[in-house]
């Protein structure tokens, strides 16, 4: 079975629980969850409950979809996403932006807890998506092309839509939260970096790290979905602060600075 049947197979599954159609898509990072508690008329669906997922295993994800009403608009969010260092191959790990294509999702939403590479950045800063570098060592659209999804060579010159961003930076000035915009570098983890691999991101025009995000953009790239990503840097990264990395500073600088970036996507759903 192609994973175009497969995802065709956990959409039907996902709306026949629904019961309704969700036109806007999010993924809540670490420390982010708490964003799936804002939506109205909620319905909570675990990823084991539906055909062909897999499970996260993450700290702070939930792995499960939750769907409803939120400023105005249907959305459904990932309340924890799947990761490659959790050992899932890519095509699992994309396998739920699919699913969310199949079921009539045209923006996606993305947010993470990164690592600031940055040296202007501080730890509980918002970042908006400008575009990305993937050094995870791999690619979720390697293998043979399922020309329904997408392309064989899918470009990714705008993947992070140009009128999106704009509108992001236009909301975050009204509300006056500040927002910066850069690129985003991804590993595969689980270890964090080294001091000398950040230092030699920052020389390739990093400016946040972390351990997700890419193989969803690119899949949603692939899919013809509109773009939206956002980091909230959690931490420095290493060799930035004379003090070592815990996952435990990431989920506390999530639900520290989370409602800001709770209340920026509220204003932005509501204006898509």
């Amino acid at each position: 079975m192609t994973q175009y049947q497969k995802a065709g197979e956990a959409a039907a599954a996902l709306q026949e629980r629904l019961g309704m159609q969700p036109e806007i898509g999010i993924i809540l990072g670490s420390g982010l969850g708490g964003i799936a508690g804002q939506i109205a008329e909620r319905r909570e669906i675990p990823y084991g409950e539906l055909p062909h997922f897999a499970c996260s295993t993450a700290p702070g994800h939930k792995g499960q979809f939750v769907a409803g009403e939120w400023s105005g608009k249907r959305v459904i969010c990932m309340q924890g996403r799947l990761h490659f260092y959790e050992g899932h191959p890519l095509t699992d790990v994309v396998f739920p932006v699919r699913v969310m294509r199949r079921l009539g999702v045209g923006t996606l939403i993305v947010t993470n807890a990164a690592g600031g590479v940055n040296l202007e950045y501080a730890a509980g800063d918002l970042m908006l998506i400008s575009d990305h570098i993937n050094l995870m060592g791999k690619n979720p659209l390697a293998g043979p092309n399922e020309p329904e999804f997408g392309p064989r060579f899918c470009d990714m010159s705008y993947t992070y839509t140009p009128a999106l961003r704009e509108l992001a930076k236009s909301v975050a000035d009204e509300l006056g939260i500040p927002l910066r915009e850069g690129v985003y570098l991804g590993c595969s983890g689980p270890s964090y970096e080294t001091p000398a691999e950040i230092r030699a991101f920052r020389m390739l025009g990093a400016d946040a790290v972390g351990m997700s995000t890419v193989p969803e953009a690119i899949a949603a790239s692939h899919c013809g979905m509109r773009l939206l990503a956002f980091s909230l840097i959690t931490n420095m990264a290493a060799g930035v602060l004379d003090q070592p990395l815990t996952e435990e500073e990431v989920l506390e600088t999530g639900e520290r600075r989370g409602k800001d970036l709770e209340r920026l996507l509220a204003q932005v759903v509501e204006r898509l």
